[in-house]
């Protein structure tokens, strides 16, 4: 028997994002946002709302970095979430996070998260959405794999689960994308 719960947010996985940008005095910022992914094949789409520092830093730089959170920086992550920059202007300091300016965009990497896309802004929606072009994406050898990859066992990024508002560690693999479905062929 199934159970209804009507209309809610609940999606699985929400991927933990990690939006970086410079503010227009190039003060770094970060925010946590988890209403956001991939657009088409080489962009990204972020649901943010117009009062966040983050949208007015993307619409002034028309750059940011999408970072993926992992299992190792969960407390950061959460924090750059709960508090805004329009309170904390030091809440990267507060975080723990160092940044290093972006080889493609004028946007912050941050040096903590090991997994980093690299965009600028295309558009903003109608509805408000952030939709940018993913113009490199940068990884830390520490979660590469033997085949010079990402390794997502190695990144442990993490997943917001939307129903009891707990993070989740991805990773496990339990099967191969385009091939296991063969052998119902």
């Amino acid at each position: 028997m199934r159970k209804n719960f009507g209309a809610k947010p609940w999606f699985y996985p929400l991927p933990v994002l990690i939006i970086g940008t410079y503010d227009e005095n190039g003060t770094p910022d970060a925010m946590n946002a988890a209403w956001g992914g991939l657009y088409d094949a080489n962009m990204v789409e972020l649901c943010l709302s117009e009062g966040h520092k983050t949208t007015r830093n993307i619409k002034a730089k028309g750059a940011f970095t999408l970072s993926f959170a992992d299992a190792a920086h969960v407390a950061a992550c959460d924090y750059v979430g709960i508090v805004s920059a329009n309170d904390v202007p030091d809440k990267m300091t507060k975080a723990g996070f160092t940044v290093t300016k972006s080889e493609f965009v004028d946007a912050p990497v941050i040096n903590e998260l090991p997994m980093t896309l690299e965009c600028k802004l295309v558009k903003v929606t109608e509805d408000g959405n952030i939709i940018g072009e993913i113009v490199n994406i940068s990884a830390d050898e520490s979660i590469l794999g033997d085949d010079g990859v990402i390794d997502v066992s190695k990144l442990r990024p993490i997943a917001f689960e939307p129903v009891k508002n707990g993070y989740h560690v991805l990773g496990e693999r339990v099967g191969n994308a385009f091939k296991d479905g063969n052998a119902l062929k």
